[in-house]
């Protein structure tokens, strides 16, 4: 094997990733269920690596990977990987957002239109040889106020998506401005918190952003939104969300992601609270799979490759 210019794949990507880099000279190692143990004593020969979320690239693997240069990572969210200490190191680190944030937006948009139209849970109904209609009248989103929290990559192309929706975008982003036009309203989290029927979070999971929809976050809420979560687990607190939908405070939830998303070691709390989630006919959860199209799993290994100049 010419380890010169190796490179290691951590996970299932898409063939084009791999044709591309063997295209500019790399010797490919793929490995998409390699553990951390294995993969650390592969790293010192390794010139660069794509990961996703399942391995975590802390300071002793990066101290082992004495050729390292690059690392890619598949998607958006950077939470794994020590970014400050690879970078100290001089080792780039890549995402690509890009690649599946159509994905992730239409995926949001799928899940707010089941959730307001009621179609998962009458569907339900139909199955079990109930047809009821009065009850599940559905809410449509002509004139309501939309809050993003997050108008990076995926946040921008939700908002995009509800342009034809006759909706008011209410966006809020720390680290941005000068962004609002037309519909779409630049905003603080308390207008978000008071105006907003739907909102939906597009941010990364950062020590400032765990718990960001904690019991505060859903105390302050005043319109009874739909409340949507596709970026990580961690930040929507699963005590609390449970709370305000016991107390009627949110109109019902969507979440792509889970606090602890292996479910053969959760608690005997964490399967109370899956198993409370699950029966409520107002809660969609879906497998982390907004990212994971056809055509985002193509583009995130295109994207990565263009952004990494190698």
């Amino acid at each position: 094997m010419n380890t010169e210019k190796l490179v290691i794949i951590t996970a299932k990507v898409h063939s084009v990733l791999n044709e591309n880099l063997q295209k500019k000279g790399f010797t490919v190692l793929y490995l998409p269920r390699v553990t951390y143990d294995e993969l650390l004593q592969l790293i010192d020969q390794a010139e660069g690596i794509i990961v996703t979320t399942r391995i975590k690239i802390d300071k002793e693997l990066l101290d082992k990977a004495a050729k390292l240069k690059w690392i890619g990572r598949m998607g958006s969210g950077m939470e794994l990987i020590d970014v400050a200490y690879a970078n100290a190191k001089g080792i780039k680190c890549t995402s690509s957002p890009e690649g599946n944030r159509n994905s992730v937006a239409e995926h949001v948009l799928g899940m707010l239109l089941n959730l307001s139209h009621k179609i998962s849970s009458s569907f339900e109904e139909v199955k079990n040889g109930k047809w009821i209609r009065e009850e599940n009248r559905g809410t449509e989103l002509s004139g309501k106020t939309i809050g993003i929290i997050g108008y990076g990559n995926t946040g921008a192309a939700f908002a995009k998506l509800l342009a034809s929706f006759n909706v008011t975008i209410l966006a809020y982003d720390k680290y941005k401005y000068d962004f609002g036009q037309g519909y779409i309203k630049e905003a603080n989290l308390e207008q978000i918190c008071r105006y907003a029927n739907v909102i939906s979070f597009h941010v990364p999971f950062t020590n400032e952003t765990k718990y960001m929809a904690d019991e505060a976050f859903f105390n302050a809420l005043q319109q009874r939104p739909f409340v949507l979560n596709t970026s990580r687990g961690g930040i929507v607190k699963t005590t609390a969300l449970i709370g305000a939908l016991k107390q009627n405070i949110i109109a019902g939830a969507a979440l792509d992601v889970l606090e602890n998303e292996k479910l053969d070691s959760f608690s005997a709390t964490e399967k109370e609270e899956i198993n409370f989630l699950t029966r409520q006919p107002n809660v969609l959860l879906t497998p982390h799979i907004a990212g994971y199209s056809t055509e985002a799993f193509y583009k995130m290994g295109t994207v990565l490759i263009e952004k990494l100049e190698i």
